[in-house]
């Protein structure tokens, strides 16, 4: 097995999921610059959008998740490009 190619730095880490506030704690090297108080010890904090208790195949519910109201966000985005309407010929007369 090859020496020194796995991070040492692992610590508890709290992951949360936005879509229903559910906050578990794992070992993680991931860097994040926020926090949580968790049972009143502070750890890192990770936002997840989905995670095994919001999944539809953990849960067998299906769910629509728009969290950053990503529809209306492309809408307005590309709204610019939209092709006008051709005017009529009785226009132009």
């Amino acid at each position: 097995m090859k020496k020194d190619i796995h991070p040492e730095n692992y610590r508890l880490v709290a992951f949360k999921d936005m879509s229903n506030d559910d906050v578990f704690l794992t070992k993680s090297t991931a860097d994040t610059k926020e926090t949580i108080e968790v049972d009143g010890v502070e750890y890192p904090l990770v936002k997840l959008e989905i995670s095994r208790t919001s999944h539809p195949f953990y849960t067998g519910k299906a769910k629509f998740l728009d969290t950053a109201g990503r529809i209306d966000k492309f809408k307005s985005k590309y709204e610019k490009f939209k092709k006008k309407p051709a005017k009529a010929d009785s226009d132009k007369k």
